[in-house]
């Protein structure tokens, strides 16, 4: 009986191993699409650059993905990639918060930035992540932005900012995070006056305090079909009006249809239209005798 039980008991144990191993590679190999809910193979989603081949749906994609997508290769130089966040209101589970994000995305904040070419013209380029804290913008996301928007300043390279930013500005570390908004905001102010092109690139989520500063100051606004934009979310703005909002209420289709954006440009286009249009912006600040500086 004693042998018996092990025997039944060991198994068991080989059939739950399995059963695990075979559920892990399946995790590790299909994803289901968030919009049409069809389980799709994660290599085809990665060489169809992270967009479903069923629906369409664009998926949230890494920032350093999205660098690979846009820049030219071994053409990206990364710019204060040590910068990371202090805790200066001693917010509950913050510092735990920071360093489960930077183990998990291996990023030391929640934007990654610096010049590049795309198809040979020169760029400075900061594109925030998702999975570091929703990418929300504290004050190390808004001296990074600035710092991109000095560099084009002293370069004359157009800017394009990529935002996923989804958290807005970071609650954690209250006003000192706000004041971003404003630093941000006067500095592409600079940048406008200095006519150095700016495009924002917007990607789904992008909401709170980064719709309110800049994202949404770009010569051109851009957005992924299907992005979320917005500044308050559904359930407050409901609440606040006492009615329900339009289904396609904070898309990019939506904000389109209302004069917020003034593009949508599929994933697989994206690289060609950014290259197109810092190009014209280029060429005609030049005939307008504004000119470029150029480094050296």
């Amino acid at each position: 009986m004693l042998w018996g039980f092990h025997v039944n008991w060991f198994d068991k144990m080989k059939k739950g191993i399995r059963t695990r191993l075979v559920r892990n590679l399946e995790q590790d190999l299909w994803v289901q699409c968030p919009s049409c809910q069809q389980p799709l193979y994660k290599p085809q989603i990665e060489r169809s650059l992270e967009v479903c081949p069923e629906c369409d749906c664009h998926f949230p994609m890494e920032a350093r993905s999205r660098l690979g997508l846009l820049i030219d290769p071994e053409t990206f130089e990364e710019m204060d990639a040590g910068m990371t966040s202090l805790d200066p209101l001693h917010f509950l589970d913050y510092r735990e918060k920071l360093a489960r994000d930077q183990k998990s995305t291996g990023m030391r904040s929640a934007l990654v930035g610096g010049t590049g070419r795309m198809e040979g013209v020169e760029v400075v380029i900061g594109v925030t992540d998702r999975r570091f804290i929703m990418g929300s913008m504290g004050s190390v996301v808004g001296e990074k932005i600035k710092r991109l928007i000095s560099r084009s300043l002293e370069t004359g390279r157009p800017l394009i900012l990529v935002s996923g930013s989804g958290g807005g500005a970071r609650m954690q570390e209250g006003i000192l995070s706000l004041m971003q908004m404003a630093k941000v905001s006067a500095m592409l102010r600079r940048l406008h006056d200095a006519k150095v092109p700016y495009v924002s690139v917007l990607t789904d989520p992008t909401g709170g305090g980064v719709t309110a500063s800049f994202a949404m100051l770009g010569d051109v606004n851009l957005a992924e079909p299907g992005a979320r934009i917005m500044f308050s979310g559904r359930p407050a703005i409901e609440g606040m009006a006492g009615q329900k909002v339009p289904d396609d209420f904070q898309t990019a289709e939506f904000c389109l249809n209302h004069g917020m954006i003034d593009m949508i440009v599929h994933r697989k286009k994206l690289k060609k239209t950014l290259v197109d249009l810092v190009t014209l912006l280029s060429r005609g600040e030049e005939k307008q005798g504004w000119g470029m500086r150029s480094e050296g």
